[in-house]
């Protein structure tokens, strides 16, 4: 009889650690939480969300993606075009007389993930790139004049605005981590928008020589980015690589970044595309697992 009922209560308790055990794992990621600027975001990619209007926040961008693969117990987006390393701690104001909320408000103590891309709108700088870049090209095509325009004295000083983006990044880790002391961190990278090689000028209106200067800026950017993940206990998830062929000059529907000319129906100019953010998805779903 003693022995019926231990074989009971080992059996009775197998159950208990199985049911357990598979409902853990059903639960998975209890709560979510995405920040970022427009290439977390995804200004004019369908459908686009009205809270506020003015972050260009697509139920398609690559947070969603993910939300939709991992189907976390709760999911906040509170991604939004324009926002710099400031916008996670102060109200942002947005086009259309909108305000989006800082966005570490999004966090909370049971927060369990966050992906976090940030950084290329501190110091203007990729504003002030695709602003300044196209309207030089006419005074050297082949040449590098955008690149010449942003050195001082010898001195890059876009890359010495990188230079100063890493600390921030840092600091709104720190933050991160204060808030939701159990989330898992991802610091997601840029995709790139120029290629290794060839030109396009009709889509994206650099100069030749500036090309790799671009690239090189986006390298030293998304080194912040790292740099930055391995000094704040996160995980950072490089996106340039895996974009490789599929830059803004890419051609049969390979393109992630959408060229020069805006469309309202499919993306920002300079930005992902849909079939970016469903890669740039897919990258960071591959990093999670």
């Amino acid at each position: 009889m003693r022995t019926t009922r231990l074989l009971v209560a080992v059996f009775s308790a197998a159950i208990l650690l199985t049911t357990t055990a598979a409902a853990a794992s059903a639960a998975g990621i209890h709560h979510y939480v995405a920040l970022g600027d427009s290439f977390t975001s995804g200004p004019f990619i369908p459908a686009q969300r009205l809270d506020p209007l003015g972050c260009g926040r697509s139920t398609a961008n690559y947070p969603s993606v993910v939300a939709a693969a991992l189907k976390p117990g709760n999911f906040t987006d509170v991604s939004c075009a324009g926002a710099d390393t400031g916008a996670m701690t102060r109200p942002q104001k947005v086009p259309f007389n909108g305000t989006n909320g800082p966005q570490l408000d999004a966090l909370r103590i049971d927060t369990d993930l966050v992906t976090l891309g940030v950084g290329g709108n501190d110091y203007g700088v990729f504003g002030t790139l695709t602003a300044t870049c196209p309207g030089l090209r006419a005074t050297d095509p082949t040449g590098n004049p955008c690149e010449k325009h942003f050195t001082t004295n010898g001195v890059d000083t876009i890359g010495t605005a990188i230079t100063s983006i890493q600390p921030r990044i840092e600091g709104v880790l720190a933050a991160i981590h204060q808030r939701s002391p159990g989330a898992r961190v991802l610091v997601v990278g840029y995709p790139r928008i120029a290629p290794d090689s060839g030109y396009c000028p009709d889509v994206l209106p650099f100069a030749d020589g500036d090309y790799a200067w671009l690239n090189s800026v986006e390298k030293d950017l998304n080194q912040a980015l790292e740099d930055a993940a391995a000094n704040g206990d996160a995980e950072y998830v490089d996106t340039y690589g895996p974009s490789r062929g599929h830059d803004a000059c890419a051609r049969g529907g390979s393109a992630w970044i959408n060229g020069k000319d805006q469309d309202v129906f499919a993306a920002a100019a300079y930005h992902p595309l849909k079939a970016g953010m469903a890669g740039v998805a897919a990258v960071v779903l591959k990093a999670l697992r």
